[in-house]
């Protein structure tokens, strides 16, 4: 039963790991990565030296570490918020709601949002009816980074928020009612029984999240992002695909490609010992 999935591992995942070498030669396609020029670290000299780079590696960091504050702060505010709600089949209809728009793809999602932002979209037409001016919200790279920040978050916020809710049931109802009896208030109860209990939860999740500094989401940015919000939203992922398939410098593509890699790599086995150390998680 393992072939199968070993197969998959070998085709989509080991086999293309070869095209590495192409971030030291001086790709020719038609002489192919066998007979291409070696050139050493040229490409990734180039890379390190080219002020596209550095704007390019701002934005992805500081879009990373947006959505993950955000995509933290935001499910435990509503974990908690959903846990005080005594009316069972009202809870069950706000979770399903919440919990459905992570089963959408990027592609129907940008169109929605395109639709409704654009100049001659929903929100334009009711501010021209309240009297302002359209905005260009898809053309602002001032308004991309939170728009790519809000989108995100409402996405994924209901499935996150399932996690918090799972370790809310881990908590002891008789730490409650023990408290309940003291004349403990609804807040001192959330300060004293409930943050203590998912504490070691959020810490897991914190920490795991900072392997994915250098991951911005490409399929989000990909769908919502044009040339005149490239200074904030162009990501390393997007980049390579606008070097590498677009205009044809495969090389430098990879270069940049393997320089993330090695990177993400790092920020992986940090985050797993940051895991282990405070959370007491661990695979191995």
């Amino acid at each position: 039963m393992l072939i199968p999935g070993i197969m998959l591992v070998m085709l989509f995942s080991i086999i293309p790991m070869a095209g590495i070498v192409m971030a030291f030669q001086k790709y020719n396609p038609v002489k192919g990565m066998f007979h291409s020029e070696w050139i050493g670290l040229d490409n990734i000299r180039f890379m390190l030296i080219n002020p596209e780079s550095a704007q390019i590696f701002k934005n992805t960091v500081i879009i990373a570490l947006l959505k993950m504050t955000a995509g933290l702060l935001v499910p435990i505010v509503f974990a908690l918020m959903l846990n005080e709600l005594r009316v069972l089949w009202f809870k069950r209809v706000i979770q399903t709601v919440v919990y459905l728009p992570h089963f959408l793809s990027w592609v129907i999602i940008a169109g929605i949002i395109k639709d409704i932002l654009s100049y001659n979209g929903v929100v334009n037409v009711l501010l021209g009816y309240a009297g302002f001016e359209p905005i260009k919200f898809m053309g602002s790279s001032v308004m991309f980074r939170p728009l790519l920040v809000v989108t995100d978050v409402w996405k994924e916020f209901g499935f996150s928020a399932v996690i918090y809710l799972a370790a809310l049931t881990g908590i002891s109802p008789h730490l409650y009612e023990a408290a309940e009896i003291d004349g403990a208030t609804r807040m001192q109860k959330l300060r004293y029984i409930t943050l203590p209990g998912i504490a070691a939860t959020v810490v897991l999740l914190a920490t795991l999240s900072l392997q994915n500094v250098l991951n911005a989401g490409f399929d989000q940015v990909f769908n919502l992002y044009n040339p005149l919000v490239y200074s904030t939203g162009d990501i390393i992922d997007t980049y390579v695909y606008r070097s590498g398939l677009e205009q044809g410098n495969y090389e430098v593509a990879t270069a940049i490609g393997l320089f993330k890699s090695v990177i993400s790599f790092v920020l992986i086995i940090a985050a797993y010992h940051l895991a282990k150390r405070f959370a007491g998680y661990k695979i191995f």
